[in-house]
């Protein structure tokens, strides 16, 4: 076997948990990687040096088709209301065909580290089938200095074979897609799919389950620093304006998905972004524009024109087109990964209903109630059957990859959140004016602006009004924009049609949240919503 890249002792071929693959090449960098898919077919070259894939039927996680090994460590830590189950004859049997698929094959080895504070990393070693997907863990994780390669040990090994088709019956899989995670031993099997998005959320999955025993906050977030130093953090699922949001270009950006909050303060799990680029522009989001144009990045699902230039309105292989690049092509971005304790914690929703207005200040019990909620909206035409905008509630705005309740997550940031005295805010960046059809998608330049005075403290001291259906604080009037759309009712051209909307909206918070009733205290079922048409 042909062993190419590695000087560890610690990287011999029964380190990655396989037995007989052609070849194992090490830590290969961005050049090669590059060049070798090329060259193999898996990916095109665009016109800026980037590298463009497509990931076939698969172009997005494939959630329903995660399992967790549930042994006699896992089964009183994992929530299992939200955690498939596998048994650990399965996992061994998934294992050991893992290990025949890869035998004659030319794999690819990463060895990276997940969080950049160092007394609660994890280092993670990931073998591909494919060069690119190498490249884009490469580009995702943090990489280790070259001459800490020599002696690098992997906590996590994760293996990745898209041509490996799992079998219903003899692996307890839902289909021939699988990601399969035994917490216990720390190893992630995924194969029969193409999406690179699987590896990086697997490694965020295995910290949210070993990090709270540590008393440390993982978090499905994005994160910036301002000139003083005032760190704050973005929750947000996808679309909400996470990635988006946080690369401002007069704040230093920490990461754009996943970080810790840690006795240290607030650090990134990873070394680089994964953006959304649909519709994607130089005018309005500079700092990705330029970073998905980037020697090494690699475009999921990008269509490039004849000229191979990305055309990031084109959305017909998916809406869900993506740019993974290094953290250190942005001109802003920390080098370190670390920042302090934060002073502003932001919980993003798009709201497709055009309820909610578009920034609230939320108590800590009330933090607490939105963040287990983890509500944002489908809006009709992204997926097939949605006609109408639809909620989503994901709990701690991150659901598939928490292993354990959500209520020792809510704990831990409601502690948190008291500990450092941190404020929080509600910001809606989704629709006013009506839902989805007929209103309009909340003015970036509003939530900016909005944004900044939250986190330069000067929304903090404006006059606030308690929202008739969800109780929070909404400013009357801040600086810069216009007061009508802080009242999102006055905005709709029928009113009564905004209070059955808002009636119907609430009804679904309620009913989400009865499962969460018996984990919170008094105050925390007290921030529920309550209609103003159920309160007459």
């Amino acid at each position: 076997m042909d062993e190419i890249g590695s000087r560890n002792p610690h990287c011999g071929i029964e380190s990655t948990g396989l037995a007989g693959p052609a070849s194992l090449r090490w830590n290969l960098q961005a050049a090669e990687l590059t060049e070798i898919a090329i060259r193999r077919g898996e990916a095109r070259l665009t016109a800026d040096g980037a590298v463009c894939v497509t990931t076939g039927q698969h172009t997005g996680r494939s959630p329903k088709d995660k399992f967790v090994v549930r042994d006699e460590n896992t089964d009183p830590r994992v929530w299992w209301d939200n955690n498939k189950p596998m048994e650990p004859e399965a996992f061994e049997r998934l294992y050991a065909d893992f290990k025949a698929a890869a035998d004659g094959k030319n794999l690819f080895v990463q060895d990276l580290i997940g969080g950049a504070d160092e007394a609660h990393a994890i280092k993670v070693r990931v073998v591909t089938e494919y060069a690119w997907h190498s490249l884009f863990i490469r580009n995702l994780l943090i990489r280790p200095a070259v001459e800490d390669l020599a002696d690098f040990v992997p906590d996590m090994t994760i293996i990745d074979l898209p041509s490996l088709k799992a079998d219903t019956v003899r692996h307890g899989s839902r289909t021939e897609t699988i990601i399969a995670c035994d917490l216990t031993r720390k190893i992630v099997l995924i194969g029969g799919t193409s999406y690179a998005g699987e590896m990086k959320k697997s490694v965020f999955t295995m910290l949210n389950y070993l990090l709270p025993e540590a008393g440390v906050m993982p978090m499905h977030c994005s994160a910036n620093v301002g000139p003083n130093g005032d760190t704050a953090v973005f929750f947000g699922l996808s679309g909400t304006g996470k990635t988006t949001l946080s690369a401002d270009p007069h704040r230093t950006l920490v990461g754009d998905d996943e970080h810790g909050w840690s006795e240290n303060g607030v650090f990134n799990f990873e070394g680089g972004c994964y953006a959304k680029t649909i519709r994607l522009s130089a005018e309005a989001e500079p700092e990705i524009y330029a970073a998905s144009r980037h020697f090494g990045t690699v475009l999921e699902n990008v269509v490039l024109n004849a000229d191979r230039v990305p055309d990031f309105d084109d959305g017909s292989l998916t809406e869900n087109t993506r740019s993974a690049y290094p953290l250190d092509v942005i001109p802003n971005a920390s080098r370190s990964g670390r920042a302090g304790h934060p002073k502003n914690i932001i919980m993003l929703t798009a709201d497709a209903f055009g309820v909610l207005p578009p920034i609230a200040r939320l108590t800590p019990a009330e933090a607490m109630y939105h963040f287990l909620s983890g509500y944002t909206a489908k809006v009709a035409g992204t997926e097939k059957g949605v006609t109408e905008p639809e909620a989503t509630f994901s709990t701690c705005f991150g659901a598939p990859f928490m292993p354990r309740h959500p209520s020792e997550y809510g704990n831990l940031l409601r502690d948190l959140i008291a500990t450092y005295g941190v404020d929080c805010w509600l910001v809606n960046t989704g629709w006013t004016g009506g839902a989805y059809g007929t209103g309009r998608r909340m003015p970036i330049k509003v939530t900016r602006a909005l944004l900044g005075a939250a986190l330069d403290g000067s929304l903090a001291d404006a006059e606030f009004r308690a929202d008739p259906n969800f109780g929070f604080a909404v400013p009357v009037a801040v600086e810069g924009v216009d007061p009508s759309i802080l009242d999102p009712r006055s905005t709709w051209a029928d009113p009564d049609a905004y209070d059955r909307q808002a009636e119907k909206l609430v009804s679904m918070f309620r009913a989400n949240f009865e499962k969460f009733a018996e984990h919170v205290d008094v105050e925390v079922l007290e921030a529920a919503p309550a209609t103003a048409l159920a309160a007459e």
